[in-house]
């Protein structure tokens, strides 16, 4: 079970990191995948700065929780995906299904159980001192 939940927030890992070097390097690119469009160079420095922010922490969260077995470390990307997973059923209940909307709510919905099966899995690490 261990080693299957380790592998699991590994390829979400990868997942996230490859998204946010999509950002990264080509922002135009990675928005349109996400239904955005760049009008100004001030919307690229925010796709490029806070997407990329947001899919490497969640990321390097998932990476060091996985390495470690720690549910603790988890708990920035648990934060991240359920915060995103929430904004976007707000806006299926406030304006309605849109086209492939069901891909990045699974998506993150995904993540968010796995993380918290591995959460309660593995638990806390206990404090020094």
């Amino acid at each position: 079970m261990h080693v299957i939940l380790s592998a699991v927030l590994l390829a979400l890992a990868i997942l996230d990191l490859v998204l946010g070097t999509s950002f990264l390097v080509d922002p135009a690119g990675g928005a349109s995948d996400f239904g955005l469009a760049i009008v100004s160079r001030h919307g690229e420095a925010t796709l490029r700065g806070d997407m990329t922010a947001f899919f490497y922490i969640g990321s390097l969260s998932l990476v060091w929780g996985a390495w470690r077995r720690r549910g603790d470390v988890l708990l920035p990307a648990l934060g991240l995906f359920a915060i995103a997973f929430t904004g976007r059923f707000i806006n299926l209940v406030v304006q309605g299904p849109y086209e492939g909307w069901m891909v990045p709510m699974g998506v993150e919905a995904f993540h968010c159980l796995a993380i918290i099966l591995a959460m309660r899995a593995w638990g806390w690490s206990p404090r020094a001192g």
